[in-house]
């Protein structure tokens, strides 16, 4: 890699972004008017035995998997959308290295991830009164670590996309599976046992696991950094392999 040709290709993705106001608004928002919702939906549902609300189990986990989905579904599209303008073809035809335009892509929108989990963390805390056992500070770390796996698996599969329709069609076949397997919905060790083996190949089942674990441990846990560890391989693993997959010509 570069330095300096990373460090421009992050500044010209970022000025891009900012001239796009409704993603500036998707990524920036949605997240928190979403936790929003959930709060309604959650209002009048009577607290556990252990007096906790559900809507404050929910929502800690939420946390981490609204802004995967959505860094998801932006970053595979606005890279799909350099591709049919032919600005990315253009691109490669310097001596710009495919991993100084990956990561300059993943800096960039992971600079706005920072911002979205941010935001979505103090709307969460701060105005619905989510509370954890755990830091809230970790709870935000792994928001950012969560979005940024979004960020990277979106620039992974743009790479086998043609079109931003197509680009779009990876959610229900990458996303969804995660969101149904991660041990929201069921207790990973409550699924059979093969569901649980594909359970246990998928990332956000992890970053679902450390967000668990904030919620209802004291302090820093072993498994908690594990399951981080984990994350962090992920992403780096979908960065190189969506540089080893990155075309150099537009078919």
């Amino acid at each position: 890699m570069n330095p300096g040709i990373y460090a421009a290709t992050t500044v010209r993705i970022l000025r891009q972004l900012r001239t796009d106001h409704r993603t500036v608004v998707m990524i920036t928002l949605v997240p928190s008017l979403l936790m929003i919702l959930l709060y309604f939906m959650y209002q009048n549902v009577p607290p556990g035995p252990d007096g906790r609300s559900l809507f404050d189990r929910i929502a800690i986990v939420m946390l981490g998997i609204l802004p995967f989905v959505v860094m998801f579904l932006v970053t595979s599209i606005a890279m799909q959308r350099e591709r049919v303008s032919g600005t990315l073809e253009r691109i490669l035809a310097t001596p710009l290295a495919k991993l100084d335009l990956l990561a300059g892509y993943a800096s960039a929108f992971s600079s706005a991830a920072v911002v979205q989990a941010g935001l979505a963390c103090a709307v969460a805390f701060g105005l619905l009164g989510v509370a954890a056992a755990g830091p809230v500070a970790w709870v935000l770390v792994i928001a950012i670590l969560v979005a940024v796996l979004g960020v990277s698996l979106g620039l992974l599969c743009s790479a086998f996309a043609r079109t931003e329709f197509q680009a779009v069609q990876f959610m229900p076949v990458l996303v969804i599976p995660q969101f149904l397997l991660c041990g929201l919905l069921v207790a990973r060790e409550d699924l059979p046992d093969w569901l649980r083996w594909i359970s246990n190949v998928l990332p956000l089942s992890y970053a679902v696991e450390a967000l668990q674990e904030v919620a209802s441990r004291q302090g820093t846990t072993g498994p908690m950094l594990r399951n981080l560890v984990v994350v962090v391989g992920f992403i780096a693993v979908a960065l190189a392999l969506g540089a080893a997959t990155l075309r150099r010509r537009t078919q």
